[in-house]
């Protein structure tokens, strides 16, 4: 198959990949988690509103493939379509099988406990920490570490930061190990505008700081979400000693890794090869490559997560098509319509400039079936 395409405007002769160096020991130097997605069944029902329908062998593949790279694996999170196609039956299902298959492979692996089963109707805070004790339970019993993340149900219930306390602090007491917080930002998920208690960020930030110091011992790290590099320095230098920052911020992470954050990225599901090796490069303090590895991605993380940025998830499954690690290109919720074929054909040019299509003419055969898909005249 040939390794050149004809694309709206241009012709494009796709580069020779370059081989991504696994690692042979753990990465040290940062944790690093990659927020995965789910591969939907190309035959399920998997319209908008119906209950998401799993292909589970490429959904379990896919994460032993960020396994293989020295990743963590955050399983069940947003870019999971948490709230957006993918339903607590199905959601415990996937933590119990991913909880399985990292015990498996000796992989590192941890998930989202939310409230994202309890209906939009709720607005006594009492129900959402009965909520997220239900799901505590559920990520617990298959033996991942807990990432508590934020509520839509809080965000709406909560009439201050004195609530979100009197949540989290009767919560985080009940966690078997240290837990990871979450904060996402309202481009992520607008409905969690006002999370901590206050649209001010800073105002906000003074009522997180404060739980965290108040739960220190409970708290492994904290993950955020606000594609504000200035902000999460600030946040990361008032930490209490021994809790990490796992940065979320999809734009700066270059420096912000390097600069001692660690990670929970849902683009590392885009680029686990790029960012392992650049986090090999780091554990070996060659600054040179990890810049240089790095670099190229970062233009395509900022594609993909661009507004609306909640609907990155579409560009991480599409990825994931044109590098052979599913077998289609479909979505729980139909969510793969979500972007446009202009989005999408810049998320290609992209991704081949950053060197993560593998198989450079098994790209190029997908991409023309979705042009041919769409009836774009080339």
């Amino acid at each position: 198959m040939s390794t050149e395409i004809v694309l709206p405007g241009v012709r494009h002769v796709l580069r020779e990949p370059p081989v991504w160096r696994k690692p042979t020991a753990p990465i040290l130097s940062r944790v690093a988690f990659a927020a995965a997605h789910v591969v939907a069944d190309p035959l399920g029902d998997n319209r908008p509103g119906a209950p998401a329908v799993v292909d589970w062998d490429s959904t379990l593949a896919f994460r032993r493939h960020l396994w293989s790279y020295g990743l963590g694996v955050a399983e069940a999170m947003d870019t999971a379509q948490r709230g957006m196609g993918l339903d607590w039956d199905t959601t415990q299902e996937l933590i119990r099988r991913s909880g399985e298959e990292a015990r498996a492979a000796g992989g590192r692996i941890a998930a989202g406990a939310g409230t994202d089963h309890l209906g939009p109707e709720v607005s006594d805070v009492d129900a959402v920490l009965r909520g997220y004790e239900e799901q505590l339970e559920v990520v617990q019993n298959a033996g991942a570490q807990v990432i508590v993340m934020a509520s839509r149900q809080l965000a709406a219930a909560a009439t201050g930061p004195a609530d979100y306390r009197r949540v989290y602090g009767k919560l985080l007491p009940q966690a078997q190990n240290p837990v990871i917080l979450h904060w996402l930002g309202p481009m992520f998920d607008p409905a969690l505008t006002g999370y901590w208690g206050s649209a001010d960020v800073e105002v906000a930030t003074a009522a997180f700081l404060e739980l965290v110091h108040d739960h220190a011992d409970r708290v492994d790290g904290v993950k955020v979400s606000l594609l504000d590099a200035d902000h999460e320095k600030r946040l990361r230098a008032q930490l209490p000693a021994g809790v990490r920052l796992y940065t979320g911020d999809d734009f700066h992470y270059p420096e912000l890794i390097k600069g001692s954050s660690d990670a929970l990225l849902g683009i590392f599901a885009a680029i686990a090869p790029a960012a392992s090796r650049a986090l090999q490069a780091l554990d070996e303090n060659d600054l040179h490559t990890y810049d240089e590895v790095f670099a190229p991605t970062v233009a395509l993380a900022r594609h993909v997560f661009g507004a609306p940025t909640y609907y990155y998830k579409t560009g991480i499954a599409f990825l994931a098509w044109l590098a052979g690690l599913q077998p289609g290109f479909s979505m729980v919720g139909g969510l793969q319509s979500a972007r446009s074929v202009p989005h999408l054909v810049e998320t290609f040019l992209l991704a081949d400039a950053a060197g993560l299509l593998p198989d450079p003419a098994l790209a190029v055969h997908r991409m023309n079936l979705l042009l041919d898909l769409h009836g774009v005249t080339r």
